[in-house]
């Protein structure tokens, strides 16, 4: 398998910390980007590496992976990078200009030398590069096209994707090979991205008569123009010379299996097009059998292959929400079938879709790696579909019931939309934003700052956590409550806030955020996060951490700060919980006397109290506050068990407890 040779960071990095969590033995982050360290480079330098300075050839194995899996992380897709080839003494500077020229820079650029020389020997050798452009309203053309990228290498194929938006339509016939994959917009229309260039090309019908192509459109099938930016590319394409070596296909909402079934017929036979632009159909089989060559042997890299993990087979029923959003209806299927133990709900819902009901909609699993995005609520619990085995729920013999996770729009069945997440992310700013500050220095001499290797430990375990649009979905009262933000995006704003890094204004808009409506005070139950398994553990405790800091940050003030202020007044004063203590905190003399009837004001009023005082004395406590301290007989009070949190509450009040 091929090794990572080159690494780099475009423009517009936000800082986000993710890559370099995951690989900070070669990225650094400062205020102002990521960097590559001059540890690994061969040119020794420290900045963005734009120059396409290439690793030192003793870190290239050992980082390769991590390399890769940072660029997955990044959340604005910045981190570029190179694979290892014959020719990887090709200088910086041929490449710099393509990258200039096509806006975009190559995801993966080549693979190692070919040295078979069977059939495929010829059309191996030679110019490998193929573009793969992406139209794309929400991001997930994009997506595909950067997973697009991936695959093309096991091909023997230099992919660089590119973003339609700003490129010469008069550069399309430089490309011998040509990948189009376009969502569609509104009714019929272009995304956003590709509109100027799709009527520059309309405009200017540049002659495309060495190009080879294929399509996969993205579209929805209750609008009337399904896929039609797809269809469009697809038609001028062909008028205009070009040579089209696999048919479009056309994606419904559920997109990723129909593009699988396309990417893995459209790379082979685009990767028989050689070197001088001719396309050797015959040899299509033979590249199919070669790609899939790299992905047999690459589970044999590495000093340990895991062992799979094989299950009996198990009976199970398995009840499926149902959602049809062109009719509005709603409803429940019902399958019995026998599944090995160790399948996924994933598998089970695939087995369902392929050999029962191809119109089963669910997010599946991404192709690189765990997708957090394929939650579902099975028995109850919220999980990711693509991980979590059936035998972990049932045995044989029983129920399992899967429906869409709550808090989020049903688009279709089992997927979800999750625009509501993505919108109060969005607002809050969670990214880095950091304030000139002392210690480590760039070579530049600007402060970058420093963090110990436990502080950051401390920092990776507060959100340590799978999926936090799932995290979101934990919470009872997110499903209910509209305005509130949910505790996945509640987890990020705290994470941020205690990151030493943050400047003082980016920590105190984390606070503001978290103690405004929609809130962490608008969450009714913790625990209902807390049942959850680990994750939701994980979460809730950091909610429990953050309530307590913006009580002692706004200084017990506004609703939330005033009910603790005077239930812990109670605590402190009596050592004791019990019914008058909570009634005074809660309800107040006026709540007392709306609750006269009540059995706590009724045994004050007739004189049952702990201390035998007259019964003129239980009637007093009802109206004049302190509401009757001791005066409850002994059948509902305890002591404080975790009496020393009381305490550290009032001695952030009043210093004289």
């Amino acid at each position: 398998m091929p090794t990572v040779a080159k690494v780099w960071i475009e423009e517009d990095c936000i800082t986000c910390d993710a890559c370099e969590d995951i690989l900070p033995e070669v990225f650094e982050v400062t205020d102002e980007s990521s960097l590559i360290k001059s540890e690994v480079r061969e040119d020794g330098l420290f900045d963005r590496n734009t120059g396409f300075s290439a690793i030192k050839a003793e870190f290239r194995s050992e980082f390769s992976d991590l390399i890769e899996e940072a660029a997955d992380a990044c959340p604005v897709e910045i981190i570029k990078y190179e694979f290892e080839s014959a020719s990887s003494e090709e200088s910086a500077e041929e490449v710099a200009p393509v990258a200039e020229e096509v806006v975009a820079t190559p995801v993966a650029a080549t693979t190692e030398s070919v040295t078979d020389n069977g059939v495929l020997a010829n059309i191996l050798s030679g110019d490998r590069s193929i573009a793969i452009f992406f139209g794309s309203q929400t991001g997930n053309a994009a997506e595909l096209a950067e997973k697009t990228a991936k695959l093309a290498v096991a091909y023997g194929l230099n992919p660089t994707v590119l973003d339609m938006d700003g490129y010469d339509p008069a550069n399309f016939n430089i490309h011998k090979r040509v990948l189009i994959i376009t969502s569609t917009w509104g009714e019929g229309e272009m995304p956003d991205n590709a509109e100027e260039l799709w009527n520059a090309t309309c405009g200017s019908n540049p002659a495309l008569a060495g190009v080879h192509f294929s399509v996969c459109a993205i579209g929805d099938t209750s609008y009337d123009e399904f896929c039609k930016a797809g269809l469009d590319w697809d038609e001028k394409f062909a008028a205009l010379g070009a040579t089209r070596v696999h048919e479009i296909k056309l994606c419904d909402v559920d997109y990723e299996p129909e593009w699988k079934n396309w990417v893995n017929l459209a790379l082979p036979n685009i990767s028989c097009v050689d070197s001088d632009g001719v396309f050797h159909s015959e040899l299509v089989e033979a590249m199919i059998a070669y790609g899939a060559g790299d992905e047999e042997d690459s589970a044999a890299d590495g000093d340990f292959t895991p062992p799979n993990i094989i299950q009996d087979e198990i009976s199970v029923t398995l009840r499926i929400f149902r959602y049809d959003p062109i009719r509005a209806e709603s409803g429940w299927d019902t399958v019995a079938c026998a599944l090995p133990g160790h399948a996924t709900i994933e598998d089970a819902l695939v087995a369902v879709q392929q050999d029962l009901d191809g119109s089963l909609t669910f997010r599946r699993g991404g192709v690189s790696g765990i997708n957090p995005l394929t939650g579902v609520k099975a028995n109850g619990r919220i999980v990711p579909a693509d991980t979590v085995r059936i035998s972990e729920f049932i045995e044989d013999g029983g129920t399992l019931r899967i429906e869409p996770v709550p808090g989020y729009d049903v688009v279709k069945d089992l997927m979800v939309s999750y625009d509501r997440y993505n919108d109060a992310r969005a607002m809050s700013n969670p990214w880095m934003d950091a304030d000139p500050r002392q210690g480590e220095r760039l070579v530049s001499g600007a402060p970058m700052g420093s963090m110990s290797s436990s502080e950051a430990t401390s920092l990776h375990t507060m959100a340590d956590v799978g999926s936090l649009q799932l995290v979101n979905s934990m919470s009872d009262t997110y499903d209910v409550d509209s305005d509130y933000e949910g505790p996945g995006i509640a987890l990020q704003r705290w994470v941020r806030s205690q990151d030493s890094r943050s400047g003082q204004n980016h920590t105190r808009s984390m606070f503001e955020l978290l103690q405004r409506k929609g809130g962490v005070w608008d969450e009714a139950d913790i625990s209902s996060i807390h049942r959850h398994g680990i994750d939701g553990s994980q979460a809730a405790d950091s909610i429990f951490a953050a309530r307590a800091r913006l009580l002692a940050e706004y200084k017990f003030t506004g609703k939330p700060g005033r009910l603790v202020k005077n239930y812990s007044r109670s605590l402190k004063s009596s050592g004791n919980v019990n019914e008058t203590t909570l009634y005074r905190s809660v309800l107040g003399p006026l709540g007392l006397g709306s609750n006269i009837m009540n059995g706590v004001s009724l045994r004050m009023v007739l004189g049952f109290t702990r201390n035998g005082g007259p019964m003129m004395r239980g009637f007093q406590g009802m109206l004049v506050p302190p509401a009757g301290i001791g005066k409850i007989p002994n059948m509902f009070n305890s002591k404080v068990v975790n009496h020393h949190e009381v305490v550290a509450i009032f001695n952030e009040l009043d210093r004289r407890f």
